[in-house]
């Protein structure tokens, strides 16, 4: 690994200044240090990723070029490679290396229940649970007409063919518990309920452990809502 010419206190002393207002370009500028363009590229792309601020992204890129050089190598590699290789797969539209993905080639799952989600890290988060067998479709969104989002920019016509292709039996919505979530599900609910189809909707309740004294009323309503 190659070794920093600035020492970790330099660094803390660095971040220091960048919090106290100077940008990286001063900073470099300040210190001696070459390539300027390049730090501030990868400040910037780091800022790309959710939740991630100005200062999160400039302590990241310093760790990354004091300490762990390999490692922001190893990482550059597989971004590449990741968006060089994953695609949509062509049945549900989650993410995939080939045209179809494990899930729509595993004959083991139940092809008449087939549940929507947002993203594929939504049908992530349910495959871990290991309490669905059926099939999935991914809007890669949900609807907001504030933001331009419209019906076919996440693509439920492709949907309403999937659901009606007779051999889908029910459709399981799934979307998040948003305003766009639900609006997204009252649509495709209206949509495939007028075509015959049964529609279902994940329940929302209590989450298991907790106290009633605790729980927010909102939970509590849907909760007796969907008793069962």
């Amino acid at each position: 690994m190659r070794k920093s010419r600035f020492t970790e206190t330099q660094i803390i002393g660095m971040i220091k200044e960048q919090e106290a207002g100077l940008t990286v370009a001063e900073v470099c500028r300040k210190h001696g240090t070459r390539d300027v363009d390049a730090l501030e590229a990868l400040v910037q792309s780091l800022r790309r990723l959710p939740g991630v601020g100005i200062k999160s992204a400039q302590r990241m890129a310093f760790h990354l070029l004091q300490h762990d050089r390999e490692g922001a190598q190893l990482m550059a590699q597989a971004l590449l490679q990741a968006t060089a290789q994953v695609r949509h797969c062509q049945q549900c539209h989650t993410f995939t290396e080939k045209d179809l993905c494990s899930t729509c080639t595993d004959d083991r799952r139940d092809a008449t229940k087939l549940c929507v989600v947002e993203t594929p890290a939504d049908q992530s988060a349910l495959e871990r649970t290991a309490a669905f067998k059926g099939l999935y479709f991914v809007l890669m969104g949900r609807l907001s007409p504030l933001d331009g989002i419209g019906p076919k920019d996440i693509g439920l016509q492709k949907l309403f063919d999937r659901a009606t292709d007779g051999v889908v039996q029910e459709v399981i919505l799934a979307t998040n518990f948003t305003a766009e979530g639900e609006a997204t599900a009252h649509v495709i609910a209206q949509a495939l309920k007028a075509k015959g189809l049964q529609v279902t909707r994940l329940a929302r309740g209590v989450p298991a452990g907790s106290e009633l004294e605790y729980v927010d009323l909102g939970t509590i309503a849907h909760a007796l809502v969907d008793r069962r």
